[in-house]
């Protein structure tokens, strides 16, 4: 069956894993019921380690505030006996958000990495255009959005600035980068 572009298949189709994703993952799911019902949830976390699968492992496990004084064991026994990924969520909810986001993430990127938009956006790049005359912060971000290095920007000539900053602050900006070469001939 497939909905919304994802495949679901049913109990009996999985064996110990709840789901598997088309990234090569798998996940079984600890609910809150699981946990405070007592250790039956163990067997299948071996069972599911155990199973020879080239799929990464992940295990969701509820932790809310009635599995929260079980919460720890589960973790110590999921992460360091089993050696598996946890990754916690405060429910069924919070889990289907969490799989959705995993199934339609096409990009082998790590969505945990801060992403810029040059790599020239370094603060302290950022801190050394701010203290060129008529340059703020808008400015500077502006200016390092549109020239790829710091020379490009020093050599820009003052129609190339124009656009970007105003006819007085690129008259500025071109002075201030000048002045020291021309002092220095």
């Amino acid at each position: 069956m497939t909905c919304g572009g994802v495949k679901i298949l049913f109990e009996n189709e999985l064996g110990v894993t709840d789901f598997h994703l088309p990234n090569k993952s798998c996940i079984l799911y600890v609910s809150e019921c699981d946990i405070i019902a007592g250790n039956g949830y163990k067997r299948k976390l071996v069972r599911y380690r155990n199973a020879s699968s080239s799929f990464q492992q992940l295990v969701l496990v509820e932790n809310t505030r009635l599995s929260e004084q079980y919460f720890s064991a589960v973790q110590k026994f999921v992460v360091f006996d089993l050696g598996l990924t946890l990754l916690p969520v405060s429910g069924q909810t919070e889990a289907s958000q969490l799989i959705t986001q995993m199934v339609h993430v096409e990009s082998r990127e790590n969505p945990f990495r801060r992403r810029s938009a040059s790599p020239l956006l370094d603060p302290l790049v950022l801190a050394l255009v701010q203290q060129v005359p008529g340059v703020g912060r808008v400015k500077a971000l502006a200016l390092l959005q549109h020239f790829p290095s710091i020379q490009q920007l020093c050599n820009a000539a003052p129609a190339e600035l124009e656009p970007i900053v105003g006819q007085a602050a690129a008259q500025q900006i071109h002075s201030f980068f000048h002045k020291a070469t021309a002092a220095g001939t």
